[in-house]
């Protein structure tokens, strides 16, 4: 059975259309990557756990702000190549990016080394138009894009 997420694509309307919100992902492995190293707030869903609580626990978790209030909007189910399947909701909001406080991980550091190091989920956090988002996006987020602008009505 393949790993099952769950996340929130906040999006905001800025003066040239949809902006969404995105975090470059920590750890050394992505700190020297820009495209296709960005990732909106998601995670694992946890045995018996609704997909929207585990999309809001993890915003949480992964921004360390408050989501914003509303009813997050489902845009869909989006599949990785690698079979991991991700639920995405959307809402409508705002948040300071200059206030992003990620909850952390352990892993071995540098590899072989026997040494663990702690770092964040997420380095930082900016607001994209669509088409800056797209490339930033890993690519199997990148069709959530696509169902946020069917959802706005406004067609890609």
């Amino acid at each position: 059975m393949p790993d099952r997420s769950a996340g929130i694509l906040l999006y905001r309307i800025g003066r040239t259309g949809p902006e969404v919100l995105l975090l470059h992902m920590g750890g050394p492995l992505w700190a020297k990557k820009d495209e296709a190293a960005w990732s909106i707030p998601k995670g694992l869903i946890e045995p018996g756990e609704e997909s929207l609580a585990a999309a809001r626990r993890e915003f949480a978790e992964e921004t360390g702000l408050p989501l914003p209030i509303g009813d997050p909007v489902p845009l869909g189910d989006f599949r990785y190549s690698s079979g991991k399947v991700v639920t995405v909701f959307s809402l409508e909001g705002d948040v300071n990016t200059a206030a992003l406080r990620p909850s952390t991980f352990t892993m071995e550091w540098p590899p072989k080394s026997g040494r663990t190091a702690v770092f964040p989920e997420a380095d930082r956090a900016g607001w994209f138009s669509l088409p800056e988002a797209g490339p930033k996006l890993v690519k199997g987020q990148r069709p959530i894009l696509a169902a946020l602008l069917r959802l706005l009505g406004m067609e890609p």
